[in-house]
């Protein structure tokens, strides 16, 4: 589908300097897809149960070398021990992959160790004792199924402080959504509420569309009907392969970088990394018609 050249600036404006994100497993989809990323990409690396620190260290290496910048995943409540946590941060800092992080809670109900949260990590200063220069946080547009709204707030605003009070850059990245009326009025909120940090509107890639249901409804994201009627696809007809092309089309038309400040995207690659790099490339070129 082509993007409506009368907003076409805009939309490129977004697709430049996105931010992907994969699993520790992904390296060779990783390597496969490397031409069609630009260098200087910043790929998240997720902090997944079933990898080990071997298969996470050596996703952040790949990265690395590849010419992209890691953005390694600190999952707060699955660290057993302040030493857990500082031999990962050790190994990033030893392969040169530690500048930046994505810190965040994580999903066990029950902390594994000392980590209640994002917030305990980022306060304990031990991330600039690693080398950590910059500290990514979340956000919830479309709320949490486990968290209230006025807890997320308070959570966001005192991730927030306390990356100022320790010295340290950083941006919020948003769980994916397919609708973007809660991501503006959400921006909004957020620059209202004083929080200047960047954000970068999280975004499926292009992927299947039982799995984009299926992790939509994973993760709280509206109903099925709802999602469809707002992501431009039939939920009678889950066959074939969906991508963002009206969830960025409409952002693009609504964003006021005057009100809403420093907005890029960062792409959850379900269908994949090579899949979702592609559907970017693709874009750029026709928004440049």
């Amino acid at each position: 589908m082509s993007i409506p050249t009368a907003r076409s600036i805009d939309v490129r404006g977004l697709l430049t300097d996105h931010s992907l994100e994969m699993t520790g497993k992904d390296v060779p989809h990783l390597l496969e897809a490397r031409t069609s990323i630009p260098q200087g990409t910043r790929i998240n690396v997720t902090f997944l149960e079933n990898e080990d620190l071997r298969v996470r260290i050596r996703a952040a290496r790949t990265v690395r070398d590849l010419g992209f910048v890691p953005v390694p995943h600190i999952s707060a409540r699955r660290f057993d021990s302040e030493a857990m946590l500082e031999e990962y941060l050790g190994a990033l800092q030893a392969d040169g992959a530690v500048d930046h992080v994505f810190a965040v809670g994580g999903d066990p109900a029950t902390p594994h160790g000392p980590y209640g949260d994002a917030l305990s990590v980022i306060a304990s200063g031990v991330l600039q004792r690693y080398g950590v220069r910059s500290a990514s946080i979340a956000g919830y547009p479309d709320g949490h199924p486990d968290i209230s709204e006025a807890e997320l707030w308070a959570a966001l605003t005192d991730k927030a402080a306390a990356l100022h009070e320790q010295g340290l850059a950083g941006g919020i990245i948003t769980q994916f959504g397919f609708d973007v009326d809660p991501v503006i009025a959400w921006v909004e909120e957020v620059r209202r509420r004083g929080i200047t940090l960047p954000i970068r509107v999280g975004v499926p890639g292009p992927a299947g569309i039982r799995r984009l249901v299926r992790y939509a409804s994973r993760f709280g994201i509206g109903t099925s009907a709802g999602i469809a009627k707002k992501y431009g696809f039939s939920i009678t007809n889950l066959v074939g392969t969906a991508g963002p092309d009206k969830f960025i089309g409409e952002l693009a038309e609504r964003l006021d970088p005057g009100l809403h400040g420093g907005v890029k995207l960062h792409f959850y690659t379900f269908g994949g990394l090579g899949a979702t790099s592609s559907w970017i490339t693709d874009r750029q070129k026709e928004a440049q018609r």
